[in-house]
């Protein structure tokens, strides 16, 4: 049975929780013992909602170990591994505790706010012979998985363009507001917009430079509309934006458009659709599990059957920092192209 200890529970946090709690229910060998949360009063289920739905129902915290402060909970309990789901200041910090502690560590997206600082985890990691992985859930999400099969099989021939997409309302949920303090969070580029400079980086690999527009709008935020343009040696035309001030009933979403040689896939409103140039349109019949519930599963695996992280090394998703970095840089400077 792997032992599991919870660190945060705010909006993603209570999301692995569920997946948690669905596990056990299904004979998994898994087990959540222990939750850790400076905000105590998210143990009587005091909550904010978030734009998503991942885990807003109320919660038997008696059969937890609870504590509020992180070396306690480290100190005390025997875990296999912790599942990191903090601030994102705060990752590099627990993580390198954690694997200092021996054990291994699933930590939320982003790696951390730095290059540095993702050195400084896998530094740790490989020092304690144990392993890391960044939840960066789209390589797990199905609709996200087919279009990485189609580019690496050349299924519908070379990728011409591709444009990302995902925005949605200001995150105002989030504990002292930190989501909305560049210091902490580095704005929606490095929060939320962080998931298609992921999934470029997954499906094309580094680009050779970035050209990045962006704006602020909500003081201290950082930049919270973005618009990056992806340079790569063969010439396909790569798109990323991100927009986290579309408020009002506009709701949230997250879509794609990738057109290859002999036909195009995509992915928007929650439906793929696959339209190849000479025949009819289809939709793909996929896992219906998301992304959190199958990086989870896939981190316990590889824990058991001691397997590399391979969907999502700590390698690879250091370079999507390296390369979201280089697109921060691009915007302080009115778009100027930053070689990779």
């Amino acid at each position: 049975m792997v032992k599991v200890g919870l660190i945060g529970i705010g909006f993603m946090g209570r999301g692995h929780l569920d997946n948690y709690i669905r596990l056990e229910a299904e004979g998994f060998p898994v087990k959540l013992v222990a939750i850790c949360d400076i905000d105590k009063d998210k143990f009587e289920n005091k909550f904010l909602p978030g734009n998503i739905n991942v885990g807003n129902k109320k919660y038997d915290f008696s059969k937890y170990n609870l504590y509020t402060d992180i070396d306690e909970m480290l100190e005390n309990e025997d875990l296999d591994y912790v599942d990191i789901t903090l601030p994102t200041y705060l990752h590099a910090e627990a993580a390198i505790k954690a694997l200092n502690k021996g054990m291994h560590v699933l930590c939320e997206k982003p790696m951390a706010l730095t290059v540095d600082e993702c050195k400084a985890m896998i530094e740790a990691a490989e020092k304690n012979n144990r392993k890391l992985m960044i939840a960066q859930c789209l390589r797990f999400w199905p609709e996200y998985e087919y279009l990485k099969e189609c580019v690496e099989t050349n299924r519908f021939g070379k990728v011409l363009a591709g444009y990302f997409f995902r925005g949605g309302g200001t995150p105002k949920w989030s504990y002292q507001n930190w989501l909305l303090q560049k210091d902490k969070s580095g704005g929606a580029i490095l929060d939320q917009h962080i998931h298609d400079v992921d999934m470029i980086n997954w499906l094309f690999g580094t680009p050779k430079a970035v050209s990045t527009i962006a704006k602020n709008v909500i003081p201290g935020s950082g930049y919270d509309i973005v618009s990056t343009r992806y340079i790569y040696e063969d010439g396909k035309v790569i798109t990323a934006e991100d927009d986290w001030v579309l408020n009002g009933e506009y709701g949230f979403s997250m879509l794609y458009r990738v057109n290859f040689e002999k036909g195009n896939v995509v992915y928007e409103k929650g439906t793929l659709k696959v339209n190849p140039n000479d025949g009819k349109s289809f939709t793909p019949d996929l896992p219906k599990e998301n992304g959190y519930y199958r990086e989870i599963k896939y981190f316990i695996n590889a824990l058991i059957n001691d397997t590399p992280i391979d969907v999502a090394s700590p390698y690879s998703t250091m370079e999507t920092i390296r390369i979201a970095q280089a697109e921060i840089e691009s915007a302080d400077n009115g778009g100027k192209f930053v070689e990779l």
